[in-house]
C-alpha cells in the first residue's frame, strides 16, 4: 500500500510539474510575441492606427445620408475631390500644410476631420503622414484617415462613390 501511495504522488509530482512547464512556456511564447509584434509595430513608424482608419463605404454612406451630420474632408493629394471635400492641394510642402492648418482654425476638435490623398499606396504616399501628424499636433480627436490603401481610383471611384 505504501509504495502505491508512493507511485501515486511521485506521478501526481510529475504531472504538476509538466503542467508548470507548459505554462511557464506558454508565458515565455507570449512575452516573446508581444515584443516581436510591438517591434513590428514600431518599425512601420505609420502615426495612424486601425482605430484612425475610415473605411470608405462608412464615409460614401455619410455623405450620401442626406440627415445625418457630415464631417468635414480634405483632399489633401492632387488628385479630384471626394464629394463635399475642401482641396488642400499636395501636402507634402509648406504651402499646403500652412492652408490645412488654416483651414481647420474654424473646426472644433471633437468634429470628425476626414482626410485622404489617393495619389498611391499608402506606404508610398508624400502627402498623409505630414497632414495626419500636423492635425494630432493640433489635438483633433476625432481625426480619420480615409482608407484608400491602393488609390482614390481602386478604392473610391471604380465603387461609384460619390465625387465632385
Amino acid at each position: 500500500m505504501d509504495s502505491l501511495l508512493f507511485l501515486y504522488f511521485c506521478n501526481k509530482y510529475k504531472y504538476l510539474h509538466m503542467i508548470k512547464t507548459k505554462l511557464t512556456l506558454i508565458a515565455l511564447f507570449t512575452i516573446i510575441f508581444t515584443i516581436i509584434a510591438g517591434s513590428i509595430s514600431a518599425q512601420t513608424g505609420e502615426p495612424w492606427t486601425a482605430k484612425d482608419l475610415l473605411d470608405p463605404a462608412t464615409l460614401a454612406s455619410m455623405i450620401n445620408n442626406a440627415k445625418g451630420q457630415k464631417p468635414v474632408i480634405y483632399n489633401i493629394g492632387p488628385l479630384a475631390d471626394i464629394k463635399g471635400a475642401v482641396t488642400i492641394g499636395s501636402a507634402n510642402n509648406k504651402a499646403a500644410l500652412d492652408k490645412l492648418s488654416n483651414a481647420l482654425a474654424a473646426v472644433p476638435k471633437d468634429k470628425m476631420v476626414v482626410i485622404y490623398c489617393g495619389c498611391c499606396p499608402f506606404r508610398n504616399c508624400p502627402n498623409i503622414r505630414p497632414a495626419f501628424n500636423l492635425m494630432k499636433e493640433k489635438g483633433y480627436k476625432n481625426l480619420k484617415l480615409l482608407n484608400l490603401p491602393q488609390n482614390l481610383k481602386v478604392n473610391w471611384t471604380d465603387y461609384g462613390y460619390p465625387m465632385d
